[in-house]
C-alpha cells in the first residue's frame, strides 16, 4: 500500500499514520485506545491488545468494558448530561421527540432492570422487531447494559425472515411493537411476528414484549405475550447496574443484508467494536459533540447499529433517527428534517442520493441546508453524476460530498476519505483509500499477485482489525472457507468479494462484486463501471447490470433502466443509450439488451440485487429474498427479461 502513496496525495501526517498501522498493528491499535480513555472507559485495561488464532481473533484481551455505559453513563459523568442524545422524527405520524442524555440513561436502567425482571441473562440473545425510534434504541442499549445480546431483525422483513432470524439467533425474548407505517399504511407487525413464531420450534420463545402504538388491539398469546407496562413493571426491585463485559464477549448478532443468496450472521463484540466504531467517527467523519448527525440508515442494518446509535453516542453528540421515506408524505421530508435540526453533518445511501435527485433539485432549494458541512455516502457506490448532482447542484461545491465502503461484517468504513484526519482529493466513483488500520490489497485471483495501477483483481485485507467479525454465529466452518480460504492465492487474508482496481494514488474503484465482474470476449467490464456509463446520460436515474451468456463471447451485458421524470421509453432512446455506452466505454462493452423498468430490485437497505437478475435470466430458484425491498421489483424483470429473449 505504502508504495501506491508517493503522488503527493495522502497528506504527509495521514500516510504516517497509516504506515504505523501497517508496521505495527497492535502498537497502532493500542494508541488508539489509550488516546480514546477520554470517551472509552476500561473498568480494567488489557492484557493483550490483539490475540490471532486463525481464522478467528481477539482485540484487547482481558480488557473489562461496556459499550451502553460508554454511551451513557460516562458522557453524563462528563457533564453532557442535558445534551440531545436522540431526536426522533417520524415522517409518517409527524411525531417528534427529544431525549438527553440524562433522559436517556434513565430509560435505559428502567429497560435493562425489566429485561432482569423476565429472566434475561448475560449472554442471552434477544430479539428486537421495532422501527427506528427511541424506544428500540433504548432497548439495544438496555440489551448491551444487562450483558445480553441483541438481535435486531429490520422491521419491514416478512415473517419468513423473523422465522429465520430467531431460529438461527436462539433467541428466547423478543420486544416487538405491534404496528408500523408504510407511506400512511399501517403495517401489523405484531401478526408478522406471530406467524413468524409459529415457524419455530415450539417453547423457543419464552416471552413476546409487545409496545402499544396503534388503536387496536394486537393478538396476544397467553403465557407468552405481554404488554410493555407490565414488562417495566417486572423490573421493580430488579438492579439496572451495568454488567461488567469482557472485551470480547458478544454485543449482537446481525445476519448480512443478502445481496448473496443466504445471510451470513456477523458476530460483533463489545471492545473491539466500540474502539472501531468510535475511531472511525473520529477519523473519517470528524463526529464532535457539538454535531447534529443525520444518518438515514436504520437500526436493522449495520450503519443504522454503528452510526445512528452506538458511534453518534459514543462522540457524545445528537443523533436524528428518522422513520419513514424521504418523499412521504411530503417530497422534502430529509430536507426539511435538516433544516429545522441544523443537521451538520449527513449518512445517505447512493440509492437515497438517486431518489432524491428524483425528486427534483427544488425539493432541496426550498431549505436553508448552510448548517451541513459534510455529507458521506456508502451502501453502493455514488455513481458520478449522482456525486457532482449532490456536490454541485444542492451544495454549490461549499461542503465535501464523499463516497466510501464498509460491508456489515466489518462493522464501518474500510475505505474512505480520512477527513478527520486530513481530507485528500475527491475522486468521483472512488472509494478513496484504506482507512487507517487497514492494511488493505487488490490481487489477480489466479496469482494472488499485487495488480497493476487500473488493473482489476479481488480486494483483500491482510490482518484483522477491530470492527472485523472474528466469527459466523455457530458457523465456524463457512466462516473459515468463505472469508479466509474462498481462493487459494487468498488463503490466510480476508476476502471481501468484491472485484476493483487501485490507481498510482492508492484510490479503490469498485467494480461490483467479484462474482458480479462480466466477462466480455476476455475483457473483464465490472456491473457498476457500465451502470455508471447508463446513469451519465441525461435520461437516466438509475440502472442495474448483469452479465447473461453469449455464445461468441463468453458473456454479454443486459441493463435495466429507470428513467427520470420527463423521459419516456422508446426504441430510439435504447438504441440512444446502448451507443452512449459504447462511446463511453468503448466497442468492447457489448449490449444484449436494454429494458425499462420503474424499479430495481434492491435490499432494503439500498443494494442492487444483481445476483436476482442474473439468477432470473438462467432460470433459476432465487433462494433467500427476505432483504428485497419491492417484490414487485422481481416481476417487473422477469417480465423485461420475456421482452430481451422475444
Amino acid at each position: 500500500m505504502a508504495a501506491r502513496m508517493g503522488t503527493g496525495m495522502v497528506p504527509p501526517r495521514v500516510k504516517s499514520f497509516m504506515r504505523w498501522a501497517e508496521e505495527d498493528v497492535e502498537g497502532f491499535w493500542e494508541n488508539a485506545a489509550l488516546k480514546a480513555a477520554h470517551d472509552i472507559h476500561w473498568f480494567k485495561k488489557w492484557d493483550r491488545v490483539f490475540t490471532w488464532e486463525y481464522p478467528t481473533f481477539k482485540w484487547y484481551e482481558g480488557g473489562l468494558t461496556n459499550i451502553s455505559y460508554n454511551c451513557l453513563d460516562y458522557n453524563i459523568e462528563r457533564g453532557r448530561g442535558g445534551r440531545a442524545a436522540l431526536i426522533a422524527e417520524s415522517g409518517e405520524t409527524g411525531e417528534i421527540r427529544v431525549v438527553t442524555y440524562a433522559q436517556l440513561l434513565h430509560l435505559v436502567r428502567q429497560y435493562a432492570a425489566a429485561l432482569r425482571g423476565m429472566g434475561v441473562k448475560k449472554g442471552d440473545r434477544v430479539a428486537i422487531y421495532m422501527p427506528t425510534g427511541i424506544e428500540s434504541v433504548a432497548a439495544m442499549l438496555a440489551c448491551a447494559r444487562v450483558g445480553a445480546i441483541h438481535v435486531v431483525i429490520f422491521a419491514g422483513f416478512s415473517s419468513v425472515a423473523v422465522a429465520d432470524r430467531v431460529k438461527i439467533s436462539g433467541a428466547r425474548y423478543m420486544l416487538v411493537q405491534d404496528i408500523g407505517y408504510r407511506r400512511g399504511k399501517v403495517i401489523d407487525l405484531k401478526k408478522i411476528v406471530d406467524d413468524g413464531l409459529d415457524m419455530c420450534p415450539p417453547g423457543q420463545m419464552d416471552r413476546v414484549v409487545v409496545l402499544k402504538k396503534g388503536d387496536q388491539s394486537p393478538h396476544m398469546k397467553d403465557g407468552r405475550d405481554i404488554f410493555w407496562d407490565e414488562f417495566l413493571a417486572g423490573g421493580e426491585g430488579q438492579s439496572s447496574a451495568v454488567e461488567i463485559m469482557e472485551s470480547n464477549e458478544p454485543l449482537f448478532l446481525l445476519p448480512t443484508s443478502g445481496t448473496t443468496a443466504k445471510p451470513k450472521v456477523t458476530v460483533q463484540k463489545h471492545g473491539g467494536y466500540q474502539m472501531y466504531v468510535y475511531s472511525m467517527g473520529k477519523w473519517i467523519y470528524d463526529l464532535q459533540e457539538n454535531d447534529v448527525w443525520f444518518c438515514t440508515s436504520d437500526i436493522g442494518w449495520i450503519v443504522g447499529h454503528s452510526f445512528n446509535v452506538y458511534g453518534p453516542l459514543l462522540a457524545g453528540c445528537s443523533t436524528i433517527l428518522y422513520e419513514g421515506t424521504p418523499d412521504y408524505p411530503r417530497k422534502d421530508m430529509w430536507w426539511d428534517v435538516v433544516e429545522r435540526n441544523k443537521v451538520t453533518a449527513m449518512w445517505l445511501s447512493p440509492t437515497g442520493v438517486r431518489g432524491l435527485m428524483r425528486l427534483g433539485l427544488d425539493q432541496a432549494k426550498k431549505h436553508d441546508l448552510s448548517t451541513v458541512k459534510r455529507i458521506f455516502c456508502a451502501g453502493e457506490v455514488l455513481n458520478p453524476p449522482a456525486w457532482q448532482w449532490l456536490q454541485e447542484e444542492v451544495f454549490d461545491n461549499r461542503i465535501p460530498v464523499i463516497d466510501h465502503m464498509w460491508q456489515t461484517e466489518t462493522s464501518g468504513p474500510i475505505f474512505a476519505n480520512p477527513y478527520g484526519l486530513g481530507m485528500i482529493p475527491i475522486k468521483p466513483g472512488s472509494a478513496g483509500i484504506p482507512v487507517p488500520g487497514i492494511v488493505a490489497a487488490v490481487v489477480d485471483e489466479k496469482t494472488g499477485e499485487p495488480t497493476a495501477p487500473g488493473e482489476k483483481g479481488v480486494v483483500i485485507i491482510k490482518r484483522p482489525f477491530p470492527g472485523l467479525t472474528s466469527t459466523l454465529w455457530n458457523d465456524p466452518e463457512t466462516y473459515q472457507r468463505e472469508y479466509w480460504e474462498r481462493l487459494p492465492v487468498t488463503t490466510g487474508a480476508y476476502y471481501c468479494g468484491d472485484a476493483a482496481s487501485m490507481d498510482e494514488d492508492g484510490y479503490l474503484w469498485f467494480a461490483g462484486r467479484s462474482d458480479e465482474v462480466i466477462k466480455i470476449a476476455a475483457h473483464r467490464i465490472g456491473t457498476i463501471e457500465i451502470e455508471n456509463a447508463l446513469i451519465s446520460h441525461p435520461a437516466v436515474v438509475e440502472s442495474g447490470v448483469s452479465g447473461v451468456p453469449d455464445e461468441l463471447r463468453g458473456e454479454v451485458a443486459c441493463a435495466f433502466v429507470v428513467l427520470k421524470q420527463g423521459y419516456e421509453p422508446s426504441e430510439e432512446l435504447k438504441k440512444e443509450l446502448i451507443n452512449h455506452v459504447r462511446n463511453t466505454m468503448g466497442a468492447i462493452v457489448v449490449m444484449r439488451d436494454i429494458e425499462f423498468v420503474n424499479t430495481l430490485p434492491k435490499t432494503r437497505s439500498g443494494k442492487i440485487m444483481r445476483r436476482v437478475m442474473r439468477t432470473l435470466w438462467a432460470e433459476k430458484e432465487l433462494g433467500d429474498l427476505s432483504t428485497i425491498e419491492e417484490e414487485a421489483s422481481v416481476s417487473e424483470i422477469r417480465e423485461a427479461i420475456k421482452k430481451m429473449r422475444a
